[in-house]
């Protein structure tokens, strides 16, 4: 086996494991998922923080559609919150009661809000769900490599080996926990190694010369331990930061069982101890919602109102903790989980796999507001309604690979393997001219569908402001189904005759893209 086949096998990159606080954590010392793209940029000192939500958080019931409430209820009946305890945060927008701290930093603008992410044609498995997101792939191709480390490879050749040098002395990336990040998954599974106790990563590393010399067998145990005594290199800064500096904030809670707080906290004193990490890696676990969404069972101590509350709580503490160290400029994070939910309740007061969901940028550097329109409730709704796509998931990375950790535009199609339009997420952005918020659409850009309902044809009638622009129908579970239109047009009015008769009865969305903005239209089609 070849030393770059063995590295992708173990998981592309040494695991530091030691304990803090109680946690195990696991620093990537140049993990291809993290490496390279973060290793020559120009903004050095900026942190991105990743929380992942694991198991598709229910968005509907995160940030909720206050101008639909009527058909909201209608569709969750059981689950809807009641209107009266909603956080208000515009006239059309609101958030769950539960989420008040992140309610105060929106007020404050340090919160972003970007509605209806998820990616075209959407995989409802979890672990290709998340495997997708975490290599920015398609869903109809399977890569290995993690979306930001597709430089290592041309920019680090022979990583591991000879590392750490230079100014390579610090991790690029650290997850916290005990959950190997799928940042790490192969082709047919994870396969990231984790040690929740140093001395069993002390036994590999100090293994004596087998007599199989010559081996595969033998490699391969040569290689761990050379990888071994490099991570302990990599050890002793992470140990030397984490003994530097003490929390400051009085905010995280000391009741009850907020693992996703505790996390925080660490990554919080990791930062202000002089730790130049680029990347940390939380997650917090517990939104597969099928049955009893919001009612305690067996099995399920955190409901999804529960799960809100701790994250509201861990990162209001965490961004009080790093304004109080002064640290909070360097400092950006984000909320990512594999997808939302269906628009309707099911028969177990839970809620299905379904596609897109909002998600939260935070920070002092953010554009605090709001990115995007609310998700259209159909008037009639069915078990396999979805909230439509807005915007591709992959934009958001764009725009903070872009906008916040300075990389160049030429080197985030590489990443990306192809140009997403940029959103203005963080503040001076090269996208704010064009922030498409819920209370004022400032793009040129205009989609209309008539009629509508409608029976056998439609008209589209697009207004163009002479920029790419794609047009494409979505079915009801939130999959491209075609794409009508994909070419640069004049400026003007444009109309496009759509024959309906091929399509069964239900909910469709048109979904128009150009370089700077994204909207849906709902198209519901009776026969």
């Amino acid at each position: 086996m070849k030393r770059r086949t063995f590295l992708q096998t173990v998981g592309a990159g040494a695991v530091l494991p030691f304990m803090l606080q109680g946690f195990s954590v696991r620093a990537f010392s140049g993990q291809p998922e993290f490496y390279n793209a973060l290793a020559d940029v120009a903004c050095e000192d900026r942190v991105l923080v990743l929380i992942q939500l694991v198991g598709g958080n229910d968005g509907l019931n995160t940030v909720i559609p206050i101008d639909q409430y009527a058909q909201y209820y209608a569709a969750r009946p059981t689950l809807a919150v009641d209107e009266k305890s909603i956080l208000k945060i515009t006239d059309s927008v609101g958030l769950h009661p539960n989420l008040s701290g992140i309610n105060n930093l929106y007020k404050e603008g340090k919160v972003c809000i970007v509605q209806n992410v998820g990616y075209p044609s959407p995989d409802f498995s979890h672990f290709r769900s998340t495997d997708i997101w975490l290599t920015a792939s398609d869903s109809d191709k399977v890569v290995t490599s993690g979306w930001l480390g597709r430089w290592l490879d041309t920019q680090y050749p022979g990583f591991p080996k000879g590392y750490p040098k230079g100014s390579v002395t610090h991790p690029v990336a650290i997850q916290i926990g005990n959950i190997v990040s799928t940042s790490l998954a192969s082709e047919t599974a994870n396969t990231g190694i984790a040690f929740n106790e140093p001395n069993n990563y002390s036994n590999i590393v100090n293994f004596g010369n087998s007599s199989a010399t010559n081996t595969q067998f033998q490699y391969q145990v040569s290689f761990i331990r050379e990888t071994g005594l490099q991570i302990q290199n990599f050890a002793k800064p992470v140990m030397d930061a984490a003994n530097k500096t003490q929390n400051k904030s009085t905010l995280y809670p000391t009741k009850g069982n907020n693992l996703l707080a505790d996390q925080l906290r660490i990554v919080a004193q990791l930062i202000a101890g002089g730790l130049k990490t680029r990347i940390y890696i939380v997650t917090q676990p517990g939104y597969d919602t099928h049955a009893s969404q919001n009612t305690i069972r067996q099995g399920n101590p955190h409901t999804h109102p529960n799960l809100l509350l701790q994250l509201s709580e861990a990162v209001t503490a965490f961004q009080d903790d790093i304004q109080l160290l002064g640290i909070a400029d360097k400092v950006t994070g984000i909320t990512i989980s594999e997808f939302g939910r269906r628009i309707q309740e099911n028969a177990n007061l839970g809620t299905d796999h379904g596609a897109a969901a909002p998600l939260f940028v935070f920070g002092t550097n953010v554009t605090g507001g709001i990115i995007g329109s609310n998700p259209v409730i159909p008037a009639t709704v069915t078990l396999r309604d979805n909230v439509a796509m807005t915007y591709d998931f992959r934009s958001v990375y764009a725009s903070l690979l872009h906008d916040w950790l300075c990389v160049p535009q030429q080197d985030i199609q590489n990443v990306l393997y192809k140009n997403f339009p940029l959103l203005p997420i963080i503040k001076g952005s090269t996208a704010s001219s064009v922030n498409d918020t819920d209370t004022k659409q400032q793009s040129s850009v205009s989609c209309t569908c008539t009629p509508n309902p409608v029976s056998n044809n439609c008209q589209i009638t697009i207004v163009s402001d002479e920029t790419p622009t794609k047009l494409s129908l979505y079915n009801n579970i939130g999959k491209e189904i075609e794409i009508i239109l994909e070419k640069t047009l004049p400026k003007g009015n444009h109309t496009i005759q759509y024959a309906t008769q091929h399509l069964q009865s239900g909910n469709y969305y048109w979904r128009i893209q150009t370089a700077r903005t994204q909207h849906v239209i709902p198209m519901v089609v009776l026969r």
